[in-house]
């Protein structure tokens, strides 16, 4: 029996909880976002530099995830099979990498759209930003928050990318 199995025997929500979590998803979004405003020096090939680089980090910060679930908390604590918690700590924390996944595509597409690299990085951040209020609110409403406590999440993730776009700003000007 899985730990997901395990628990929902014990608590019949806690596979809704755990569905809901969406923690990684706001994280990797805020990392994405920090991505666009760090990338200041590009070489030839900017645009792909940072897709390559906003992906790639996206992977490595979901390395460093299942590898502090895998020997931190979840093995220290209990004998399990090693190869299901690493699969369970896989899909648990990809949502770190699927938000990277917007960002990149924002950039990859904006020439299509006609913007030059400035405007590339502004829509990036802009996606980033809006993921990171979308995976927050998503996150609420699976877990069963009213609308109150769904804006008040949306909100303060709001303020954290825009915390993130001042810091922008504030290193390009």
């Amino acid at each position: 029996m899985s730990d997901t199995e395990r628990m929902t025997a014990r608590d019949p929500t806690s596979e809704r909880r755990a569905r809901s979590d969406y923690t990684g998803g706001v994280y990797g979004s805020m990392l994405a976002a920090s991505v666009v405003v760090g990338a200041g020096a590009l070489g030839d090939f900017p645009r792909l530099e940072l897709v390559g680089l906003l992906l790639l980090t996206g992977v490595v910060f979901w390395l460093a995830h299942v590898h502090a679930q895998m020997f931190g908390a979840r093995l220290a604590q209990r004998r399990q099979d090693r190869g299901a918690v690493l699969r369970q700590v896989c899909r648990e924390e990809w949502p770190i990498v699927e938000a990277a996944v917007p960002p990149a595509v924002a950039v990859a597409v904006s020439p299509v759209l006609g913007l030059d690299l400035a405007g590339a990085l502004w829509l990036a951040l802009s996606v980033a930003v809006a993921g990171q209020v979308g995976w927050s609110a998503a996150a609420a409403r699976r877990a069963g928050a009213g609308w109150r406590l769904v804006a008040v999440t949306a909100s303060v993730n709001l303020l954290l990318g825009l915390l993130i776009i001042a810091f922008k700003l504030l290193i390009t000007h």
